[in-house]
């Protein structure tokens, strides 16, 4: 096991190193790895290249008073953390919020070893965490199962300023499927320069029912609507209608490229922790996938710099 070189090993290198024996040489004599050494001579050598063990020892304890892992915070910063936690907000949201907001500097690292060490005694916060258990299948060679469509736009005719996220009004759309024992989903239409998300709840998913539930949603929007990025599902086949009500232009990705829609499938993977796989949505109201969404959307995230979805989209 690692351990850090001491006092009497500082003045034993430099001695050797007066003597003219190479870091390589130094390390076999110490019985130390040769980066450890390489490490200490770089971390310790004064500006004129001077090794001095004395002045090195101060050098090294000087860092470990400063570390952050030496820090101890208050119970009144953890609580802050823990809230958080249970909001289903990341560690790295976490730690690049507060650092943003200036409120407190701790790393992800130092809450995820919160996180383990509360776990270790009984405690529950890991089981906020976002967990990764999805399972992709490799469709490689295969036709679209889903039905065609004549006339749908292709994504590669999509305009060069959604690709670039070059302004807020491009968004994505998909369903998020429940239990296999009954019809119920959800909507989600997400703006891609922002990530804001909105959500409808559906008693099924088929062409009359995604057209009933999209076009008030796209209404409602403040901002306009430009585009719309879907995958090849029949339930969007009724595209044309929701054209002509509200002025937006539906592209469609290439069949089983769902990295081409990946602030839709990102976003999804987030309401997940609230609407599990194989859940049956039937309880579930449009009140309940409209405080998913506020929850998503007041959630920091890293590629907006920590600010919130709602945040950017209210710019």
């Amino acid at each position: 096991m690692y351990s850090q070189i001491t006092v009497g090993e500082r003045y034993t290198l430099g001695l050797l190193r007066r003597l003219g024996l190479r870091p390589a040489d130094i390390a076999r004599a110490l019985g130390r790895h040769r980066s450890t050494i390489g490490r200490e001579l770089a971390r310790n050598t004064r500006p004129d290249g001077g090794y001095r063990p004395q002045l090195a020892d101060s050098y090294a304890r000087g860092r470990r008073s400063r570390s952050r892992r030496n820090q101890r915070f208050a119970a009144a910063a953890w609580a802050q953390v823990d809230a958080r936690l249970r909001e289903q907000w990341s560690p790295e949201q976490i730690a690049g919020r507060f650092r943003r907001a200036g409120q407190l500097r701790i790393s992800h690292e130092t809450i995820y070893r919160h996180i383990w060490a509360d776990k270790r005694v009984g405690g529950t916060l890991y089981t906020h965490l976002r967990g990764a258990q999805k399972q992709c299948r490799k469709r490689y060679g295969q036709d679209d199962s889903r039905g065609r469509l004549a006339g749908k736009r292709p994504i590669t005719a999509r305009p060069a300023i959604v690709d670039a996220r070059g302004r807020i009004g491009d968004w994505e759309v998909d369903t998020i499927l429940g239990a296999t024992s009954d019809t119920h989903c959800l909507l989600s239409l997400v703006e891609r320069k922002t990530g804001y998300l909105v959500l409808g709840k559906l008693p099924a998913r088929t062409t009359a029912e995604v057209n009933r539930r999209a076009t008030p949603l796209i209404r409602a929007q403040r901002r306009r609507v430009h585009t719309i990025t879907s995958d090849n599902g029949t339930e969007f086949h009724g595209y044309a209608a929701v054209e002509a009500r509200t002025r937006v232009q539906f592209y469609f990705a290439t069949p089983h490229h769902a990295w081409e829609r990946g602030t839709n499938e990102n976003t999804n993977g987030l309401v997940r922790q609230y609407a599990p796989k194989r859940r049956s949505m039937v309880s579930l109201t449009q009140r309940d996938g409209t405080t998913i969404a506020r929850k998503l959307n007041q959630r920091p995230r890293k590629r907006l710099g920590y600010q919130t979805p709602e945040e950017c989209y209210a710019l």
